[in-house]
């Protein structure tokens, strides 16, 4: 991996790398209930890619996706980690997946919904996090539901029972978790979408430093170090992407 000082300098203009972090998915950080800071197989990563520039990383932390991403792209912050999305693409640069995510949709018991195609009829309403890749994907694909969106993915199922939607959609872990917060609720079979979880930088920051990024990423998956911290973390559902390069 191309090490240069020019490319160090790319990913550091303040002197230290800054990481956008996503508190917003569970699958990929969390809080230390001990000590408060974050924690995860994304801070993992970005420990891991400031140890290869050789300088010290800084968080800087979100509650949303949407947020993360407003933070990358407007070199807030200098790398992130984000679903990819064509939308996001016009200010980020991304790398392969590191990892692969389900998508599902959740209804009431009662619900006449049994299959995800079933999902897109008139009337219905679909709850979202607000800038998820989830929103932006079912923003794109319902032609007939409506959206309704949650302030952010880790509430969507609260204001799906809140409210007496008829479908919630998100990370299948955060779905299944939270049907048992809240009896009464059933996951669909399958999955609507998997979301390619990958690293990203902003597109100004020129394509050496880019192409940098992407082979930190291949090299996290080959060496097993991906596959590692899901297990460290306990985290089930998500599977390393397959290795892209080299």
């Amino acid at each position: 991996m191309n090490n240069s000082s020019q490319v160090i300098r790319a990913f550091t203009p303040t002197g230290k790398l800054r990481a956008s972090i996503n508190l917003g998915n569970p699958i990929l950080a969390n809080r230390d209930p001990a000590s408060g800071d974050p924690l995860g197989v994304s801070i993992d990563l970005a420990r891991a890619f400031a140890g290869r520039l050789g300088v010290e990383v800084e968080w800087v932390v979100f509650d949303t996706a949407g947020k993360s991403v407003d933070a990358v792209t407007h070199e807030q912050a200098d790398i992130g980690f984000f679903a990819i999305d064509p939308l996001r693409g016009e200010g980020i640069s991304f790398t392969a997946p590191y990892v692969l995510i389900e998508g599902s949709y959740m209804v009431p018991d009662a619900s006449p919904i049994q299959a995800n195609d079933e999902v897109d009829r008139p009337g219905r309403r679909v709850t979202v996090g607000k800038g998820s890749a989830y929103d932006l994907f079912l923003s794109r694909e319902l032609r007939h539901a409506e959206i309704v969106r949650a302030p952010t993915s880790p509430t969507v199922v609260d204001v799906f029972v809140a409210q007496g939607l008829d479908v919630a959609a998100g990370v299948k872990q955060q779905m299944e978790a939270d049907a048992k917060r809240f009896p009464g609720l059933r996951l669909l079979p399958g999955h609507f979408m998997v979301i390619q979880q990958a690293m990203g930088l902003p597109k100004g920051r020129g394509e050496e430093a880019a192409q940098c990024l992407r082979q930190f990423v291949e090299d996290m998956k080959a060496s097993g170090f991906v596959a590692r911290a899901l297990a460290r973390h306990g985290i089930q559902g998500a599977i390393v992407a397959p290795v892209t390069q080299g």
